[in-house]
């Protein structure tokens, strides 16, 4: 699985704390359609649980940590995110789940496409075939 990565983000160290960013294309390799961000996840609680056919992908964690396993239907990659100059890229057609959230976690997500409840794959059975048959 080499298509998810984590992406360093740009970091300038100040003992009046810290700043990083990130650029459309530069960065985050797509530009930016869709910005949200998840937060007061109860704990056990999971997230994700779905792919999408068109939607790419940039995750920060802003604040604690979380993992995020990203499955391309044959093999699962675990990312854990804990530090706000790291993004996690996520081409489509990738299944995720998002685990193992710290109290007071902010994920913070980039969509290269405005939200459509049709992009969405939720049955992970569909997902499989979809892939098998070369559809996403």
């Amino acid at each position: 699985m080499n298509t998810s990565k984590l992406i360093e983000l740009p970091k300038f160290l100040d003992a009046r704390g810290n700043l990083s960013f990130a650029q459309n294309n530069t960065h985050i390799p797509f530009e930016i359609k869709r910005t949200y961000w998840l937060y007061d996840v109860p704990g056990g609680e999971n997230r994700g649980g779905h792919a999408y056919k068109e939607t790419e992908e940039f995750v920060i964690a802003l604040s604690g940590s979380f993992d995020v396993i990203v499955d391309d239907g044959k093999e699962k990659k675990t990312f854990h995110l804990n530090r706000s100059y790291y993004g996690l890229y996520i081409p489509k057609g990738m299944w995720r789940e998002m685990k193992n959230f710290s109290t007071n976690s902010l994920a913070l997500e980039f969509a290269s496409t405005k939200y459509d409840p049709a992009d969405y794959i939720r049955d992970y059975n569909e997902f499989l075939k979809l892939k098998e048959d070369g559809k996403i």
